[in-house]
């Protein structure tokens, strides 16, 4: 729902961000800033501070930084109606009531119902699990080794033997049956004789990042087919957008998530230490779990099954998470076939040494491929190197490319410019590259270049943010219009207006971008790293530089986009080219 400017400040200024952040990081004062150990990566040393002054935090290890939406965003996982409504709350403000449309209010509302049931069957499991009739399943859990403490913080329970025994507490509860089948609970044949969907199984409730139920797993007592049964897909669930585990590795401090096939092995593992541990949901990796992955982490290590369809699957997640931009390491579990099966008999230490020793994704796959070829034989490792060629012409970035080509040549002991020149030859021979395409190398450093500009300006708007000395001096030489269409010129026509009504508040401009991906992108133009320059003539020097990159782009634009018969265009680049001569002759000076 669209929120007015007026109630989102409102929100923001009633909730104090150094009140807000206190209740999740230990926070030291320090002059008039604030210091503590940020919670976005793992650190030994203070580098996440928040001012109370700007109301505004930065990590100067990270770089991550915004207002107190963002942070909860971040934290938390929340959209920002979700921040909105959570500081809300906290702050004693009463949000507009949301219009929706009659099928739009239908829609969360049954929503709502669904997630209500999932979390009452959910506790209702639980209560089996600890009653007589669950004690085979507890005895299991047992057996496995899980903790009470592990078995309590997953919710994990037991659905008894009787067929129908969910739905006739849910129906008592006065949930309709066609509620409940919504839900994805029960089964209803032709005849509308009613079934639950799970019995005599121990169940693993399936969270959100939220920790709201949304789906069951569960594990067969006895010789019953199938040994695992997930739930159907509904509004709440899906599969392929959910991870299992994720509601409490998303909180790890470790920099990468352990990727398991199974719940146990999840579970070991938490129970382990390793709270970044996380699993697909009896589907295989898909896009959509790779792009949930890389809004936390940016490197995945694989715990596969050391059996042949944990191998598979393994080799098909590795191109699936490079193209999401995220490194895969394979973990070997020889002699044992899972992570579970793993820290039982040697422990966690041992499956520590085994993530140090984590084999590269690409690599792995290499490793498998080398069972199918007589290295031994001339033949043999020939036609091996022409499949190696053809899979690192699948690396679309040169300089990656080449590492890969260096670190397999060095592997199976050939010269790198013949392993490279094969590359090559592949690549054109099956379309993937054409002599004629050199050209794209320039387009290459073009992209670099626009790179580069970007970077100007987000240096930019971070010292006309922080200094308004700096705005003073530049205002009459740049402008919102130097600044790219989109989000930098939204930004800098806030900062202008801003200091024009007399003072900048960051805080409150990024109030403004409600979208989670804009206002992410927002909060990076607020704290762009400016280099260290340790004097005053280095940093004056430093941002006449970016200002003239900035000035000198601007003016780039202007003339690539001018129609020839645009004479008062064209005065107006004339003048702007004197501007900048101007500006070069300026003596800007930083305090």
């Amino acid at each position: 729902m669209y929120y007015s400017d007026e109630v989102i400040e409102e929100v923001r200024a009633k909730n104090d961000i150094v009140d807000v952040i206190s209740g999740y990081v230990r926070l030291q004062k320090k002059g008039r800033d604030y210091f503590g150990l940020c919670p976005f990566h793992n650190e030994k040393s203070p580098s996440f501070s928040v001012s109370r002054q700007k109301q505004m935090y930065y990590c100067f290890g990270c770089g991550a930084g915004g207002n107190v939406f963002t942070f909860l965003m971040e934290y938390e996982n929340y959209s920002f109606a979700e921040a909105l409504k959570f500081l809300a709350d906290r702050a004693g403000v009463e949000l507009p009531q949301q219009e929706f449309s009659k099928e739009a209010r239908e829609r969360a509302d049954t929503r709502a119902v669904l997630l209500e049931i999932n979390k009452l069957a959910a506790q209702y499991y639980y209560v089996q699990l600890k009653n007589s009739q669950g004690e085979q399943a507890l005895s299991y859990l047992k057996n496995r080794e899980l903790s009470d403490d592990m078995i309590r913080a997953f919710g994990l329970g037991y659905s008894n033997k009787y067929s129908d025994d969910l739905y006739q507490y849910l129906r008592g509860r006065g949930y309709q049956t066609d509620v409940i089948a919504r839900a994805g609970l029960i089964s209803v044949d032709e005849r509308q004789n009613v079934y639950d969907k799970f019995w005599n199984r121990v169940m693993f409730p399936i969270m959100d990042v939220n920790s709201r139920v949304i789906g069951f797993g569960g594990r067969v007592m006895g010789d019953g087919k199938p040994k695992y049964l997930n739930s159907p897909e509904t509004m709440i669930f899906d599969k392929s957008r959910n991870l299992y585990g994720l509601n409490r590795a998303r909180s790890s401090k470790k920099p990468y998530f352990l990727l398991c096939e199974g719940y146990m092995d999840v579970i070991s593992l938490h129970q382990a230490g390793y709270s970044n541990a996380v699993a697909s949901l009896g589907t295989a990796l898909t896009l959509g779990h790779a792009s949930l992955i890389k809004r936390y982490v940016k490197e995945v290590y694989l715990t596969y099954d050391s059996d042949e369809a944990g191998t598979k699957a393994a080799l098909r997640a590795v191109p699936i998470l490079r193209e999401a931009g995220i490194t895969a390491r394979v973990i070997r579990m020889e002699p044992y076939k899972d992570p579970d099966e793993f820290i039982k008999n040697l422990g966690a230490e041992a499956f520590e040494e085994r993530i140090g020793r984590a084999r590269n994704g690409f690599m792995f796959g290499l490793d498998i491929l080398e069972r199918e070829y007589d290295l031994g034989s001339p033949e043999g490792k020939t036609d091996f190197m022409r499949e190696a060629a053809r899979r690192l012409t699948e690396f679309d970035e040169e300089i990656e490319r080449n590492n890969y080509i260096e670190a397999v040549a060095k592997a199976y002991h050939v010269e790198y410019e013949d392993l490279r020149s094969l590359v090559v030859k592949t690549a054109v021979r099956t379309g993937l590259a054409r002599p004629a395409e050199r050209p794209k190398s320039a387009g290459a450093r073009s992209d670099r270049k626009e790179d580069g500009i970007t970077t100007s300006q987000k240096i930019l708007l971070t010292w006309l943010i922080e200094d308004e000395s700096v705005f003073r001096q530049l205002e009459q030489y740049v402008g919102p219009e130097d600044f790219s269409e989109g989000l930098y010129r939204t930004v800098a026509e806030f900062v202008y207006e801003q200091y024009k009504e007399g003072r900048v508040n960051p805080a409150k401009i990024m109030n403004h971008f409600t979208d989670e991906e804009e206002h992410r992108k927002a909060a990076s133009l607020f704290h762009t790293k400016i280099r260290e320059l340790t004097t005053a003539r280095e940093q004056e020097k430093a941002l006449m530089e970016t200002v003239i990159r900035v000035k000198n782009h601007s003016i780039d634009e202007a003339a690539r986009n001018l129609d020839p018969a645009d004479m008062a265009g064209l005065q107006r680049l004339m003048n702007a080219k004197r501007e900048l001569q101007d500006i070069q002759k300026l003596h800007i000076s930083v305090n």
